[in-house]
């Protein structure tokens, strides 16, 4: 870890303080903060969206690479309803990382939180796999604001995962493809104490443990039912 630390400062590689997020407790922590502060937003995510979202990914403070390679990097997690059909209350969380090509960095190397919708079972099994390239292996749409949908697009109804972000206390939809997800399956090592799959843990874990019980509450009181069926 110290030789990585070493060889980014060497590039000058700017990072998020996400990326030292190792500790899964302080990342479900940030990842609950994004979450409240942004519901608190009130013409953000369409209620109605969100009623009709199948899982949620948050990625606190991701930030690009500063030196003009267009990279980013960020730790964040996703949590889905539970259930076959996706239609039980919020389950477990698991841990996800984002990574790879310039994902719509609007205001220069300012830190970015994004949150996703996965709006489908397309969308959340493609998440599921070892890797999912945004735009490619799921299709994404920047997500519409206000109370209701009444201003969206067809385009963004219709695809699988609505991407937010909020930088500088900005809040908008933002067009992200290029960039990769894949679960962290260290992180997720270490929360459970053994080895378990993102499937695993979305369709099959039954308790959530103590360190993500914030974000999984936050997310049930602000969207108890699955409304999409």
């Amino acid at each position: 870890m110290k030789k990585l630390g070493f060889y980014i400062a060497a590039l000058g590689i700017s990072v998020a303080p996400g990326y030292g997020l190792d500790k899964e407790a302080d990342r479900l922590k940030a990842a609950a903060v994004v979450v409240r502060e942004i519901l608190d937003i009130p013409d953000g995510i369409p209620q109605e969206l969100l009623d009709k979202a199948e899982c949620v990914v948050v990625m606190p403070s991701v930030k690009k690479f500063a030196i003009g390679i267009g990279g980013s990097y960020g730790k964040g997690v996703m949590v889905c309803r539970s259930g076959s059909g996706f239609d039980g209350p919020w389950g477990a969380p698991a841990m996800y990382r984002l990574e790879g090509g310039n994902i719509g960095f609007q205001l220069g190397g300012e830190a970015t939180d994004f949150i996703f919708l996965v709006m489908n079972r397309k969308g959340v099994k493609s998440l599921l796999k070892s890797k999912v390239k945004l735009g490619v292996d799921a299709s994404v749409a920047a997500g519409p604001k206000g109370r209701t949908t009444g201003a969206s697009t067809d385009a963004s109804l219709s695809a699988e995962i609505l991407t937010y972000s909020r930088a500088r206390g900005l809040f908008a939809g933002v067009a992200i493809e290029g960039s990769t997800l894949r679960p962290d399956n260290g992180a997720n090592k270490k929360l459970y104490g053994r080895e378990l799959t993102a499937t695993e843990i979305v369709l099959t874990k039954k308790v959530v443990p103590v360190e993500g019980k914030e974000l999984v509450e936050l997310l049930q009181r602000a969207s108890p039912e699955n409304l999409s069926n």
